[in-house]
């Protein structure tokens, strides 16, 4: 039996979860995280083309605010953020194509996606709750870091439930053919 996509109107979580794949793809990644790689050193540096000023400020504003680890920059850290740039920023342009579509395909990557961001965003809050880069604001830096925590244990149980969470048996034809038996 073939199977056929189910319409996105008909799963309305899946748009809350291509809506945070289009965030960190247009805002997080290519923004916030690779300002972090382009600026080296945040106390001592130059504009670059890209990103824009006002983000650099607003970054940097966070960080000496709330977040000292963001300022810190240890090579633990920009490792992070190498494996949201060339890895995470490719996996959300192609997966807010798969959710939107409905490709079950997209389901491995999405638990693997799911489980190393899991493993990041807890290292980096371990460190930022009691590391050497620990923030004084925890539950400034936890509140504003928990979507990359509650989206990839929504994504897991999202996808753990079926090997074909997208797409459903295709309904038989409802038209019948009259088979006739001619005697002569």
């Amino acid at each position: 039996m073939s199977r056929r996509a189910l319409p996105l109107r008909e799963r309305p979580f899946d748009l809350l979860i291509i809506a945070f794949f289009a965030t960190n793809l247009l805002f997080i990644t290519y923004v916030v995280d690779i300002e972090q790689i382009i600026i080296a050193n945040p106390y001592h540096f130059t504009y670059p083309l890209w990103p824009p000023a006002p983000a650099v400020d607003a970054i940097h504003w966070w960080g000496a605010t709330f977040d000292p680890l963001l300022m810190a920059r240890p090579v633990w850290w920009k490792m992070t953020i190498w494996i949201d740039v060339l890895a995470f920023g490719p996996f959300y342009a192609v997966a807010i194509y798969a959710w939107a579509h409905g490709r079950d395909w997209i389901r491995l990557p999405s638990l693997l996606y799911s489980a190393v961001m899991l493993t990041n965003v807890t290292i980096i809050l371990g460190e930022e709750f009691a590391g050497p880069h620990a923030t004084p604001h925890f539950l400034i830096v936890l509140l504003a870091n928990l979507a990359w925590l509650l989206v990839p244990l929504a994504i897991i149980a999202r996808m753990w439930r079926s090997s074909t969470p997208f797409t459903r048996d295709a309904k038989p034809s409802t038209t019948s053919t009259l088979i006739v038996i001619d005697p002569t």
